[in-house]
């Protein structure tokens, strides 16, 4: 599976408090969600991110509260993919388990800024520019993985497999 998108760039520490505000934790809607993802720290994020555009982030992304709105959100507003130099362990599993996919590179964050172009080989951890002038590495996604993030999710995933085996809810 590969990636491509434009960046969004971001600090350490950015906790689920900052991608997505406690004032609008009052709905799961992902439309709304999306509308309020960074709205403290960057406003105008939800008018100007387009799908398949990247978020690279400094060490400790996703800490703070369990709450697993922060990644529907990024994924609603059309983020494709996260990577960081660290992630909170909660936040990275709410992420695979929407079906978003999350790569540790602590040289990314150095190596990105706000704009750029970056492409992403979830089966070798790749990261590179369009040009080859950069190329990083982040532990490759395993399999399994790649398939719960092409099938939308944990529970689109396992639904896919019941179904295969004749269940039916």
């Amino acid at each position: 599976m590969k990636l491509k998108g434009r960046v969004w760039k971001f600090k350490d520490h950015i906790n689920t408090d900052l991608i997505v505000p406690a004032r609008f934790l009052n709905s799961s809607e992902e439309a709304m969600l999306a509308r309020s993802c960074f709205a403290d720290i960057r406003p105008g994020f939800s008018e100007e991110v387009r799908e398949g555009d990247m978020v690279v982030a400094g060490a400790n992304f996703g800490c703070g509260s369990s709450r697993e709105h922060a990644p529907v959100a990024l994924k609603a507003a059309g983020i494709r993919g996260v990577i960081a130099g660290s992630f909170a362990r909660i936040f990275y599993r709410n992420a695979f388990n929407i079906g978003l996919p999350v790569l540790e590179c602590p040289e990314a964050a150095a190596a990105f800024s706000d704009g750029d172009v970056l492409c992403v080989d979830l089966d070798s951890g790749r990261i590179t520019d369009p040009e080859g002038d950069i190329a990083l590495w982040a532990e490759p996604i395993p399999p399994f993985m790649q398939d719960i993030i092409a099938s939308g999710g944990l529970v689109a995933h396992t639904r896919k497999g019941l179904g295969q085996r004749g269940f039916r809810p």
